[in-house]
């Protein structure tokens, strides 16, 4: 499945003129990278990817329409999936988006 350019569309909108950002296709989706660190993407799978402090992925997983990102059939700390439910206005995708950034850009850069 290709990841849904709408969503690729509508994050480019939220992350607007800022500095750093690079688009890249990994695994299945696109994903946006901040300074060589991936934020966010837009999941092959439907749905967002969103990178977070990996100490607050438990808390995270309690909200509505979040799971645990799963690679090679393993939980990946620091990741959440977000389904198509979570993320349908730009006031449920906004805070996504922007913690995914605000954690990549807290990373040392690559």
């Amino acid at each position: 499945m290709a990841y849904d350019e709408e969503l690729a569309n509508r994050i480019r909108e939220l992350l607007g003129p800022q500095k750093g950002i690079e688009e890249k296709r990994m695994f299945g989706g696109l994903a946006f990278l901040i300074n060589g660190n991936m934020s966010v993407a837009a999941s092959g799978r439907g749905g967002l990817m969103v990178r977070v402090p990996p100490d607050e992925t438990e808390k995270l997983l309690a909200r509505d329409h979040v799971e645990p990102m799963v690679m090679a059939g393993r939980e990946t700390r620091g990741w959440l999936r977000v389904s198509v439910d979570g993320i349908r206005t730009k006031r449920q995708l906004q805070p996504w988006v922007a913690r995914g950034v605000d954690y990549a850009k807290s990373l040392p850069p690559k």
